[in-house]
């Protein structure tokens, strides 16, 4: 039997996503008809890929055999899309960035502002989130990264140093000791399932016994409750000429070994034949420039 790319990519989605729910938001599409796809899948296969529980969906023996063939037909989907892109010498259309979600709130929208006065053929739509998207397969374009890749089907592209700090609202500061420490401050901090991502090891490991005065789960949120003076956040020092106002104010203080991190530019290795990603690229190169000279 043929497997279509379209039936791989839906049999891929639950497969990572470990639910039909989970795989219907990722593909746009009605929870019914991913059902209805898979229940199709699973006659012409002659196997149940999938056990259906109130947990989700849990491969089978016979589903775990699809997998590793099912990503390479995704990668290969991606690589024959960016194929047929390349073909287009016009710099215009859609670019996906993907980045963490301070580097998609502080730098990419304002960012995506600029894109649109200078070259206004682009578009840029900013994908913000913890998990990494998977650029081999095309989720997204191009991507900001706190590590660089490993992958042999990506290219890194440029790294940006740069200085963290811890920061706080002005009216925080004014009530905290002159010679405040890290142990002494009430802190901002991810709340699960997001409780393993930076700044929160580097924090437990800085501060005995760490416990943050307030939790989310959502950049924003963090972002206010700082601003609102609940407490502090680490953030870097990029200082970058979109910055948007804000009452948040650095301290002097040592983070010792978490004093410095790395954004890195990454792409799959042929993204860049594709002019508008190239594009992007480009003006993200300049603006990291401008970054290294202030």
């Amino acid at each position: 039997m043929d497997i279509s790319w379209d039936d791989a990519r839906l049999f891929l989605a639950i497969a990572e996503t470990g639910s039909i729910s989970g795989a219907a938001r990722r593909l746009r599409i009605g929870q019914p008809t991913v059902s209805r796809r898979l229940a199709a899948l699973e006659y012409a296969v002659g196997a149940a890929l999938f056990r259906r529980g109130v947990d989700g969906a849990a491969l089978t023996a016979a589903g775990e055999r699809l997998v590793p063939p099912a990503k390479k037909m995704a990668e290969w989907a991606g690589e024959l899309q960016r194929a047929v892109e390349s073909s287009d010498s016009s710099p215009r259309g859609l670019v996906r960035v993907t980045s963490t979600p301070y580097l998609g709130f502080d730098f990419l929208a304002p960012f995506a502002a600029f894109v649109d006065q200078k070259h206004p053929g682009l578009r840029l739509e900013v994908q913000s989130q913890v998990q990494y998207l998977d650029l081999a397969r095309g989720e997204a374009d191009l991507a900001l990264r706190s590590r660089p890749p490993t992958s042999p089907d990506l290219k890194l592209v440029d790294t940006l140093e740069v200085t963290n700090g811890v920061f706080v609202s002005k009216a925080l500061k004014a009530r905290l000791p002159k010679k405040v420490t890290l142990q002494q401050l009430p802190w901002v901090a991810w709340a699960p399932p997001f409780d393993t991502v930076p700044p929160n090891p580097q924090l437990e490991s800085l501060i005995p016994g760490f416990t943050p005065a307030f939790t989310a789960d959502n950049y924003l949120l963090l972002v206010a409750a700082a601003e609102a003076g609940l407490g502090a956040m680490v953030l870097g020092r990029m200082a970058h000429r979109f910055q948007r106002p804000t009452n948040l104010v650095p301290l002097d203080l040592d983070l010792g070994p978490f004093s410095r991190s790395q954004t890195h530019l990454v792409c799959a290795k042929s993204a860049l034949d594709i002019p508008r990603v190239r594009r992007v690229s480009e003006l993200l190169l300049a603006e990291f420039q401008r970054i290294r000279a202030r």
